[in-house]
């Protein structure tokens, strides 16, 4: 938004194909994503399969070809014809070799854009619901990091690996049938045995993967704001409930694996059922059938090389590779797919509003937000008014709610019941342009993109802003030094990602302080300064016509507002530094814990400045 150190709006995302499956009433799945995925690589795709025939040939033939090179060839007395009958394998085997080295540019054609199209399905459907205001998803990291990467290396083991797996059963148990049927119903048996319990295996895999990603989920999602948060955690003394809160999650991911693990262990019965049992019974009855003259010699090795060569292969590959990474693809799949679809209406609409507010002032009657309607709203009845050229400071303890409050504020999220009045109307009717170029929202991460320190500091600014504005703007900030060190205005800034967290924060600052923004929020804007740069950049916003909110971090940014709005969760309480401590124990408790860090930032001497928490 305009005043805001955000990304500035650029193209819209590219649709990925996946996008496809959203809103025809049916339930996202796996298989739906899988197909639309590999739908507009159906050339290449072919092309493998076709290969992957070609591969099954000496599968279908071996046991044939051993069966006749012994009984015609070798046990005949003509150990020419056995040879020859042999080298007739050897070639099927080359022409495997040949099919297979043909066979993987096509996989390449097929696997390696996958992952560029989850990964545009993932930020779209992330971003779209950041737009339209739903609750922030901090596993989407996970999502876009670990399962898309992991989809893609799956996809690529499986088609490489099990592309020829039912082909190669299929090839196997046909040759065994066209060789001796007798020898077909002694094997029959037992693999069908083994496909069922490996049917009842499969699913509880299933299940237990999910919980798994679930798991993984889970613990991304809760540790990634007590990561971020340390510092708040540190300062509010709730280091044991972060460690708890943490911990649950870890015990929970570990629980879930090696529930998975156990599962796995019963993937060694199936091959015992499949291929060592019914090759127990061939050799016991090789011995009635031979002499009745239902096997030949040739046709019990042929059936044991089919055995050992297809159906053994075949059923292992099902059991280990299938069972784990089929499984895992599976459930990922899913996951991927439940998150990135969205309702047919879930594009953000576009602001329809004409009104232009008279004046800056801020207020809310009974607002109020929650992330879900079952859920514990972290905005509750908020009756605020801030007026023009007010100093709030919103403090409280970490996660309690005071970003949203700044989204809230800023109009970037919709709250979910009560409204925000500027100037005296609702920001939905206020227009778009009307109410960025009149409001500043400043993250924490703050956004420097590539270009001159003129065209970052001018970003927000009207055309024909002058560089004495944009050098002024650099001095009230206190971001002079930084602008000199790197060349002065004209210098190029090639590379944001070399400035430190602190030098990105001064630019966005003075980006911010330049703009026509009448009320500017800080929301932890300044906590890579330290408290002498904050105090600077702070005293300038405040010296600034307007309106300042400042989501504070450090106690000295109470100290400095007019007025302080504390958070507790349930209700909000306004006053003024010198009054809520006596108001408020929680204000008391923070304000102990902030000025007992040494990188507080409270004043030497100040009333408050020794108080202890209880």
């Amino acid at each position: 938004m305009p005043g805001s150190a955000v990304t500035p709006a650029s193209a819209p995302l590219a649709a990925a194909p996946v996008l496809h499956l959203e809103g025809d009433g049916r339930p996202p799945g796996g298989f739906r994503l899988l197909l639309a995925l590999l739908r507009p690589r159906r050339r290449p795709l072919t092309a493998a399969l076709a290969w992957a025939f070609a591969e099954s040939v000496p599968g279908l033939l071996s046991g044939l070809l051993v069966a006749t090179a012994i009984d015609d060839g070798f046990l005949a007395g003509r150990p020419a014809t056995g040879l020859a009958w042999l080298g007739l394998l050897a070639v099927a085997m080359l022409l495997k070799a040949a099919a297979t080295r043909l066979m993987f540019p096509h996989l390449a054609a097929v696997v390696e854009p996958l992952r560029d199209d989850l990964v545009r399905a993932v930020v779209t459907a992330t971003v779209t619901r950041a737009v339209r205001g739903d609750r922030p998803d901090t596993a989407a990291v996970n999502r876009l990091t670990e399962q898309v990467e992991t989809l893609r290396n799956l996809v690529s083991a499986l088609l490489r690996t099990t592309h020829g797996l039912g082909i190669s059963l299929i090839a196997a148990m046909t040759g065994l049938l066209v060789l001796s049927p007798p020898a077909a119903a002694v094997v029959a048996g037992p693999v069908l045995v083994a496909v069922v319990v490996f049917a009842w295996l499969l699913r509880v895999l299933l299940i237990r993967q999910r919980r798994l990603i679930l798991a993984d989920e889970t613990l991304t999602a809760e540790a990634t704001p007590i990561l971020e948060g340390t510092r708040d955690i540190a300062a509010c003394g709730a280091r044991d409930q972060a460690y708890a809160t943490v911990r649950t999650a870890v015990d929970a991911q570990a629980a879930a694996t090696r529930a998975l693990a156990r599962a796995g262990v019963a993937r060694r019965l199936i091959v015992v059922i499949g291929t060592h049992v019914p090759l127990l019974g061939l050799v016991i009855a090789a011995e009635p059938l031979t002499r009745q003259g239902h096997l030949s010699v040739g046709e019990v090795v042929g059936a044991v090389t089919y055995m050992a060569t297809g159906l053994q292969p075949a059923l292992q590959m099902l059991t280990g590779t299938v069972s784990s990474w089929g499984v895992a693809l599976a459930v990922t799949l899913n996951r991927i797919a439940e998150t990135i679809a969205l309702p047919a209406d879930a594009a953000p609409a576009d602001a329809s509003g004409t009104a232009a507010p008279a004046g800056c002032e801020l207020r809310t009657k009974g607002l109020g937000f929650a992330y879900a309607p079952q859920a514990t709203p972290v905005v509750h009845d908020l009756d605020l008014v801030i007026p023009e050229g007010d100093h709030l400071a919103v403090v409280g303890p970490s996660g309690i709610g005071k970003s949203t409050l700044s989204l809230l504020f800023t109009g970037l999220r919709r709250p979910t019941h009560g409204e925000i009045l500027l100037g005296g109307l609702p920001l939905e009717v206020i227009a778009e342009p009307a109410l960025r170029s009149m409001m500043a929202l400043v993250p924490q991460e703050a956004y420097v993109f590539a270009g001159t320190v003129r065209e970052n500091f001018g970003y927000l600014c009207p055309a024909g802003t002058t560089d004495a504005l944009l050098d002024e703007a650099a001095d009230r900030v206190g971001a002079r030094a930084l602008v000199d060190r790197l060349g002065g205005l004209d210098a190029e800034i090639d590379e944001p990602a070399t400035l430190s967290a602190g030098e990105r924060q001064l630019i966005a600052l003075a980006r911010t302080y330049a703009s026509p923004a009448r009320v500017v929020v800080l929301d932890e804007a300044t906590c890579h300064l330290d408290p002498a740069a904050e105090a600077k950049a702070e005293s300038a916003f405040a010296a600034r016509p307007g309106t300042l909110i400042v989501i504070a971090h450090r106690i000295s940014s109470a100290i400095r507002a007019r007025r302080v709005l504390l958070m507790d969760g349930t209700a909000a309480h306004a006053g003024t530094h010198a009054d809520l401590p006596a108001r408020s124990p929680l204000y008391a408790d923070l304000v102990g814990h902030w000025t007992n860090d040494p990188t507080s930032g409270a004043r030497p001497g100040h009333p408050l400045a020794t108080r202890r928490s209880s």
